[in-house]
């Protein structure tokens, strides 16, 4: 199960990430901090689950559902409250709320409601896939809509948790500038010369400054990428992603050390062992590739 969280209360996101992690019920692809930026990475990463504050600043819950459904989000909704006002609570189930986790957050709670959240949707992916058998017979098959770059790279980079981190939005700005030039070579040109290619889109920035910000915030957002690469794999060594993203994006000795790092309850490293370059690159090369299949 692949789960997004929405919530403007850190404590809170970093808590239910963890007993999803620690209980093994599925990978938490993104968070956002509140409803507004939590639209576009929803729709990007087509979670299975959204876990979703009641109350936040600028755009509520239930707001927020009714626009992520108004444009075609599927996937289910939990609701994340203290509130404890009947009409409120009725008024979300009748938006499509399956269940509710109630705030302090209480463990067995989330891991019980996780738990029935996930047998309901694999009962709903069966009926699913015997309505879609029914639906073909006769009609031939259907073209699937074309992706775009910046669809195929949030998917990606969903797959491996880090869509909602800062540094993701630069990537996927940096792939869409790749892929955009006229004469495109798959190699990439120095990275100094990304940098400040993409700064140089951000309005009245200084591109000097921004584009040392943008190197920092990939940075750490490609740090955040082994840090959840290695606890999948601690927690499934067969899982597809682990399988997939471990070896291809990194040298898979810093993954297994990190791996060793995390089992042993050590804090994460000031400097974790990174090559930007080759993240870029593959990512390059993965979306190309995917693109040309779409």
């Amino acid at each position: 199960m692949r789960y997004f969280i929405v919530d403007d209360d850190l404590v809170c996101r970093r808590m239910l990430a963890q007993v999803i992690t620690e209980e093994n019920l599925g990978f938490v692809v993104g968070e956002a901090e509140n409803g507004v930026k939590a639209i576009s990475l929803v729709l990007s990463t087509q979670p299975d689950v959204v876990l979703i504050d009641f109350l936040m600043p600028a755009l509520d819950g239930i707001e927020t559902m009714e626009r992520l459904k108004g444009q075609g989000y599927k996937g289910q909704f939990i609701m994340i409250s203290q509130i404890v006002n009947k009409e409120m609570v009725g008024e979300a189930y009748e938006k499509g709320v399956e269940f509710f986790i109630h705030k302090p957050i209480n463990r067995m709670e989330v891991r019980s409601i996780l738990a029935k959240t996930g047998e309901n949707h694999r009962l709903q992916q069966s009926l699913q896939t015997i309505r879609d058998s029914l639906a073909q017979i006769g009609t031939g098959t259907d073209v699937p809509k074309r992706r775009t770059v910046g669809e195929i790279v949030r998917s990606i980079l969903g797959d491996m948790g880090i869509v909602g981190e800062a540094g993701s939005d630069d990537i996927v700005m940096m792939i869409e500038y790749l892929m955009s030039r006229p004469k495109r070579s798959m190699q990439l040109p120095p990275l100094k010369d990304l940098y400040e290619a993409i700064a140089g889109k951000i309005e009245s920035a200084d591109v000097v400054k921004e584009s040392k910000a943008i190197e920092q915030r990939i940075r750490r957002t490609i740090v955040a990428a082994v840090n959840n690469l290695a606890s999948m794999g601690i927690i499934d060594y067969t899982s597809s992603e682990f399988e997939y993203y471990a070896p291809r994006y990194f040298d898979f000795q810093d993954i297994r050390t990190r791996m060793k790092q995390i089992e042993d309850d050590l804090p994460t490293p000031a400097r974790v062992k990174i090559n930007i370059r080759k993240f870029l690159q593959v990512l390059y090369i993965e979306t190309e590739e995917k693109l040309r299949r779409n």
